[in-house]
């Protein structure tokens, strides 16, 4: 497994630094968010799957049906921009399954640690399903889309992840340089198809 240093971002900080600095905000449209989530996607700063520490969110109970070993799109929109960019990323079983979120190259700032780029991996390697999404320094003039490979397993609740790394950000009381989202994923394989052994079976 490697990561690196997106490069990109780096040159994020010239951009960004003439402007003040502001808190990256973003939507998850597809699949159904686990949260309800306001015009900004509030709550979403607390790891693994969004809320705060003051307000943990309200659970929509929606659930996307998916099989397995096929594409799921996902759809965001960035309410708030910053530099940055997106994971995705697959639990089975537990929210403990999901990485923990890219570390940061940071540079000092006028009011504490400031964040210079992240790490994407590449490639990416079980639960991460793709890194270095939507990699931009400018804002974005619509709604961001991919398709996402599901792997082919048996899930009746699977956490799939959707977090952005913000650059020229600085630190987060519950979230440090990145903004976390989640869904809801019930995911039936496909029996024509070998079962994906790079992710845990379902435990019953």
């Amino acid at each position: 497994m490697k990561t690196f240093q997106t490069s990109i971002l780096a040159g994020a900080i010239a951009v960004a630094a003439a402007a003040p600095l502001a808190f990256g905000h973003f939507r998850l449209l597809e699949p159904a968010s686990w949260l309800q989530e306001s015009q900004l996607g509030d709550p979403q700063k607390a790891a693994p799957c969004g809320g705060t520490s003051a307000d943990p969110g309200k659970p929509t109970d929606k659930v996307t049906s998916v099989t397995g070993g096929e594409k799921l799109h996902i759809k965001i929109q960035e309410t708030v921009y910053h530099p940055g960019f997106y994971r995705v990323a697959l639990a089975v079983n537990s929210r403990d399954e999901l990485p923990k979120d890219p570390d940061a190259k940071t540079e000092p700032g006028p009011n504490g640690p400031k964040s210079v780029s992240g790490a994407i991996q590449y490639p990416p390697v079980a639960p991460v399903l793709a890194d270095g999404l939507f990699q931009h320094v400018s804002k974005f003039d619509k709604e961001q889309e991919a398709d996402i490979n599901i792997p082919n397993i048996n899930c009746s609740k699977c956490t799939l992840q959707v977090i952005e790394f913000m650059a020229s950000h600085g630190l987060n009381k519950d979230g440090d340089y990145t903004y976390h989202h989640c869904a809801v994923l019930q995911i039936t394989a496909n029996p024509a198809k070998p079962i994906d052994t790079h992710f845990p079976a379902e435990k019953k």
